[in-house]
């Protein structure tokens, strides 16, 4: 059994916020997709639902979610799943029923290890952008990805993610304070009262974690490319604690320990990830890797040094740690920067960080036409049953051919140690 983890990140009506602005993505239907792979698929993921009305009801919204163009609201998916009577009964099914998302999410990402033998576990932020004020967790946010604030939802999604394709298996919707502090807020959304407030690095071990104690599921490498969540390397105790080394994307003033006493560095006391890197730039070494997305091969100078943490005391001072620097070109500074406490050669490390890529794609040519950022409603759950619908949708369009994944030759999980 692999024992190692990577994270990564990744972008109306009375007063319920719709997605504002241009839409990022196509809104056109994925390929018709096989009847009998559908069918197949939807019977495995709600068997869990305790009546055959769920799983009708189940079964017609993930058709929906593949066939109705443009946003998937409830509407619209009744309207080409099941014409107008059927809005009331798929609205109540979502929002209103009383069924179990988690053993669906369960059911998926057991099949998907079954099936797809992923190489990764990728997390990778979902922004959804919001006009109105009342769906739920939504607030004014500075997005990295897109260098400005905007109102709207965020989640984290674990996404199996190999070569070829990725999937989303897990979420965790990210609640702003004032959404769980405020009484009236957590009433109209319908929180349930074990529901507090996480800080971003919280969420990340959480949705991770969750997801680990899911039946017939073997851990993987995870890639944390989740912009902020390392604002202090002490995140690294929480997946330590549970066993899970990681992989993350690190802010280049991060400050760290050279740990090498035969490089530049070494006894100068801290110095940022980008100073370390620049130092023995003079190290690189080019990698080649294979751009699944585009399918072409490209290249990257790359260069692994040993780190300690700058503060702290116990297991994650004392606990192994390698900084990966990459160049894109010749740039005097490395243009990512990734922290592990998984010990593997740097090739072997970027090429997992690349997995984010394949997960950034299939969100824009599958994801996105599916409706994971579409749901209108104002609640907690509905907004986790959309998202759990969605994601069999998503894995549907794929297994069934409805989207131009390209394959590569690397498959499998790599055998990394901590």
């Amino acid at each position: 059994m692999v024992n190692a983890f990577v994270l990564s990140s990744a972008a109306a009506g009375r007063g319920v916020g719709r997605p504002t602005g241009p839409r990022p993505f196509p809104s056109v239907p994925c390929a018709p997709a096989d009847e009998d792979v559908v069918g197949e698929l939807c019977s495995r993921m709600f068997a869990s639902l305790p009546r055959r009305d769920q799983r009708e009801r189940g079964e017609q919204y993930v058709r929906g979610l593949l066939t109705a163009p443009g946003r998937k609201s409830v509407r619209n998916i009744a309207t080409h799943a099941g014409g107008g009577s059927a809005v009331q009964r798929l609205h109540h099914f979502v929002s209103g029923s009383t069924w179990d998302w988690q053993p669906i999410r369960a059911a998926l990402a057991s099949h998907l290890q079954r099936i797809t033998a992923p190489a990764a576990w990728v997390v990778q932020v979902l922004t959804i952008p919001k006009s109105g004020e009342h769906s739920v967790g939504v607030a004014r946010r500075f997005v990295p990805q897109l260098g400005q604030t905007l109102r709207g939802q965020q989640a984290l999604g674990v996404w199996f993610a190999s070569p070829a394709m990725s999937m989303p298996v897990n979420w965790r919707l990210l609640l702003p304070e004032q959404w769980v502090r405020d009484a009236h807020l957590r009433h109209r959304a319908e929180l349930p009262e074990d529901v507090s407030y996480e800080t971003l690095e919280e969420s990340a071990a959480a949705v991770v974690t969750e997801t680990l104690q899911h039946a017939e599921v073997e851990p993987r490498p995870v890639v944390l490319d989740v912009p902020g969540a390392w604002t202090d390397i002490g995140v690294l105790r929480s997946f330590a604690a549970a066993g899970l080394p990681l992989l993350g994307r690190l802010g280049a003033g991060t400050r760290l320990l050279m740990a090498d006493p035969a490089l530049p560095g070494y006894g100068a006391g801290p110095l940022t990830a980008e100073q370390i890197l620049t130092s023995v730039r003079g190290l690189r070494r080019t990698v080649t890797w294979h751009d699944a997305p585009q399918n072409t091969t490209r290249t990257s100078s790359v260069v692994l040094v040993r780190v300690r943490a700058a503060h702290g005391t116990g297991t994650v001072a004392q606990r192994p740690l390698y900084l990966l620097g990459e160049w894109d070109g010749q740039w005097r500074v490395p243009t990512r920067i990734w922290l592990t406490d998984v010990a593997a050669p740097a090739a072997r490390l970027l090429r997992l960080t690349k997995l984010t890529h394949r997960v950034s794609h299939d969100l824009a040519e599958v994801g996105a036409r599916v409706g994971l950022r579409d749901y209108e409603g104002r609640s907690f759950r509905g907004w986790h049953r959309h998202v759990t619908l969605s994601s069999v949708a998503h894995t549907a369009c794929l297994l069934t051919g409805g989207t131009g994944a390209a394959a590569a030759p690397e498959t499998g999980s790599p055998r990394l140690t901590a």
